[in-house]
């Protein structure tokens, strides 16, 4: 048996979290080594989530460019197409140069020791290769951190295991795309790689089990990208109580061959049979906590899977943290970063810090985007049994009028006593940086009044934040739009 000298930190995972970790583990002069496998250094983001999903967001963006031109004045000759194998081919080659850029030249820079192979915690600290390239490899550490992240997970739906099916992982991999595909799902997985599917040129329909996509953020935002994918030909179909997934077949001689898929489903009390070419399951994610030996060290893990942290990421071992998708909501690779970050300020140091999740902005990079920070109207009133919110229009701000690119609103929540901004949900064109102005007043409790008097660039998306700050204040339907 192969073993290591001992290090400061041993990390099990190889993502965001991995790497903040590693990032202030060098920065405290400590030594460290981490074990990988599954996907390639950098973990979901880089490899299969961020980085492609929203290159190719980008690439299906410029091919219906075309069919969205809102100008009279601008005529294209022919309709243009996206190449799909092209398309991989390029987001593979973003995707390493991302790869070794942002993590194995990172990893080489922080002297940071890579083991690869399925790793397992033993006695404590101890970290075990138990199979792959490094098997039989044992590395210790005086802690320890588990950021194995997550995997995407498929609902227990009749039928659906004996059912050949796309993720958002698998999907990448599939260099000839059918005609149709039948989504089961309808978070931000499911709306992205909706509308990549439908602009490349595949007929998508959307399944979602809640009343309406986007269940978990504000209302209005569901109801909207609801309407702005229907106007596009996006089939949205909500409610479904799903009954069973079943394969068409055809006559293969010996076997018969899956040539398409049937999803059964209840709709207000209807039957009804939804059937395409292929199935993509889109229904959130697992954490990848089974298998690395969490019982054999007493790190318990909560009903979901997830494992059980305090406030400062320590596990129910005091020797070993845990950070990212593997400890639950939010599965952001932003969020594991910090979380990574701080669970070695906290294990290493007398810091005891934590993270403030009320104010970590979620986003979906459709297009129109969405952007949301902190409470929804409906928390609020559950909260203090009062609520006190304005909602604008994108069509009424000046510069979605200019360039003709209206689709959106946003809304406010602020609190009904202090005015401080508690709230901002948003749908429209470059939403998902505007967002970014709305999570510092969420997070320092800024009050409306002090977005009504910080000076906006005119025309620009931005202002529409102020607007809905100054519905509290004033008619904006009777407002010039220099009004400060």
């Amino acid at each position: 048996m192969t073993t290591s000298r001992p290090y400061d930190l041993v990390i099990l995972g190889g993502g965001a979290a991995a790497f903040a970790a590693i990032t202030e583990a060098s920065d405290r002069g400590l030594s460290t080594a981490m074990v990988n496998t599954g996907l390639p250094l950098g973990g979901t983001c880089v490899n299969v989530g961020c980085v492609p999903s929203k290159h190719l967001l980008a690439v299906a963006e410029s091919g219906a460019a075309a069919s969205k031109n809102p100008f009279d004045a601008v005529r294209y000759p022919e309709e243009p197409t996206v190449d799909w194998v092209d398309a991989l081919d390029g987001t593979d080659e973003l995707v390493e140069g991302f790869r070794q850029e942002n993590y194995v030249d990172i990893a080489e820079y922080f002297e940071t020791d890579i083991y690869e192979g399925y790793g397992q915690l033993t006695d404590d600290t101890t970290i075990e290769v138990v199979d792959g390239p490094d098997e039989r490899t044992r590395i210790t550490g005086e802690k320890a951190l588990v950021a194995t992240g997550s995997s995407p997970w498929a609902p227990p739906i009749d039928g659906l295991d004996e059912v050949d099916y796309y993720t958002s992982e698998t999907i990448l991999e599939e260099r000839d795309l059918p005609e149709s595909i039948v989504m089961i799902g309808g978070g931000y997985i499911a709306l992205e790689w909706g509308q990549i599917l439908h602009r490349v040129g595949v007929d998508v329909t959307i399944l979602q089990r809640s009343e309406r996509v986007l269940s978990a953020m504000e209302g209005q935002l569901g109801r909207e990208m609801q309407r702005a994918f229907e106007e596009d030909g996006i089939e949205v179909i909500t409610g479904n109580d799903f009954q069973r997934v079943r394969t068409l077949a055809t006559d293969g001689g010996a076997e018969a061959i899956q040539s398409g898929v049937a999803v059964e489903t209840t709709v207000d009390g209807t039957e009804q049979t939804v059937t395409g070419d292929s199935l993509f399951v889109a229904t959130g994610v697992q954490p990848n906590s089974e298998g690395i030996g969490l019982d054999s060290v007493e790190v318990e893990t909560n009903d979901d899977g997830t494992i059980h942290v305090d406030q400062h990421f320590q596990t129910t071992n005091p020797d070993v943290y845990a950070a990212g998708d593997v400890i639950g909501e939010p599965e952001l690779e932003t969020v594991a970063a910090k979380e990574g970050n701080h669970a070695v300020k906290n294990s290493f140091g007398s810091a005891e810090v934590s993270i403030d999740y009320d104010a970590v902005p979620a986003v979906v990079f459709t297009s129109p985007e969405v952007a949301a920070v902190g409470m929804t109207e409906l928390e609020y009133m559950e909260e203090h049994g009062t609520c006190s919110c304005r909602t604008v229009q994108m069509a009424d701000v000046p510069r979605a009028k200019a360039v003709k690119n209206t689709d959106g609103l946003v809304q406010v929540v602020k609190h009904h006593e202090t005015d401080e901004i508690v709230g901002v949900h948003m749908v429209g064109p470059r939403a998902a940086d505007m967002i970014v102005e709305a999570t510092l007043a969420v997070k320092f409790g800024l009050t409306v009044d002090d977005i009504i008097d910080t000076v906006h660039p005119f025309p620009t998306f931005s202002e529409a934040f102020k607007h809905a700050c100054q519905a509290f204040r004033r008619d904006t339907s009777t407002m010039s739009c220099c009004v400060e």
